[in-house]
């Protein structure tokens, strides 16, 4: 029997990956909180928790007529994005799968109705940087399996998605952390007023101060793990666009179970990056 020893809500924002220069450059000298907040992540929390495997939920890969995982025994090679290729470029990845995994976690949709998982293997499946960005940050020597965004899904249909994984670890020998990798509101500023928004105080360069209210409260209600209001919410925060139609956290949220009172706790400052909400919680287990 397998268990899900912790969670985390992460950023990948680009800023990550690029050199402190240019991270400080952006920030009117001061480096963004959410470096070195990863970082304190990773080794106050994700590594002492020991996991055998990590599930990132990415919000950059959008599916559309099923869920689909990552199933590789490995995956290598050098990722460039087509997104920002200047931020992000020729970056080397090495990531061990966990095929095992993955394949019990689509079979267990094998006799429902309501909702498709399929494992995929192929050596040329793209890959994206909310899985890419987090590497350097937080992986050692675990596996690590990738999950997309079903475009096409609502919110029963991302937690589904979660409760069956969930059921897939409950079936192995594993002790997994998943890390919903992905923003709170995500619209960006207009291309003319966009490099005079890009440093992090969220009271400045926030989308709307609207947007910024609604991921404050947010953010209190995971640290007070109350993840029930945050569900409630979901509705009327669609209005603020949460990255990946907040799938990210709602396929965590249904492996956590809907009962889940887990207590985040923050790492780095709630920053805006070029208009997006971004924190870093992690849920003890």
């Amino acid at each position: 029997m397998g268990e899900i020893v912790g969670a985390a809500l992460v950023s990948h924002v680009p800023p990550l990956v690029m050199p402190e220069t240019e991270r400080r450059a952006m920030n009117n000298g001061d480096d963004t909180t959410l470096f070195s907040g990863l970082h304190q992540l990773a080794a106050e929390k994700l590594w002492p928790s020991e996991p055998d495997t990590v599930v990132v939920i990415d919000t950059h890969w959008f599916t559309t007529i099923e869920h689909i995982v990552s199933s590789h025994s490995i995956r290598q090679g050098l990722f460039t994005s087509d997104e920002l290729p200047r931020g992000m470029a020729q970056m080397p990845y090495k990531i061990v799968g966990d095929p095992e995994l993955a394949q019990v976690w689509a079979a267990c949709a094998d006799d429902r109705e309501d909702t498709w998982i399929t494992a995929i293997d192929d050596p040329h499946l793209p890959i994206h940087y909310p899985t890419v960005n987090l590497l350097g940050f937080l992986q050692a020597d675990e596996r690590w399996v990738s999950a997309g965004v079903c475009q096409t899904a609502d919110t029963q249909d991302f937690l589904v998605f979660g409760e069956l994984l969930a059921a897939a670890i409950d079936k192995l020998d594993r002790r997994v952390v998943v890390l919903a990798s992905g923003g709170l509101s995500h619209r960006f500023w207009p291309l003319r007023e966009f490099r005079s928004h890009e440093a992090a105080d969220p009271d400045r360069h926030i989308r709307t101060p609207q947007a910024a209210a609604a991921d404050r409260q947010v953010i209190e209600w995971l640290k007070a793990g109350n993840h029930a209001a945050v569900l409630d919410f979901v509705p009327e925060y669609r209005s603020h666009a949460p990255e990946g139609y907040f799938g990210h956290y709602l396929t965590m949220l249904g492996a956590l179970g809907s009962g889940c009172t887990a207590r985040g706790t923050q790492f780095g400052e709630y920053e805006s990056v070029s208009g997006t909400g971004q924190v870093h919680i992690w849920f003890d287990l």
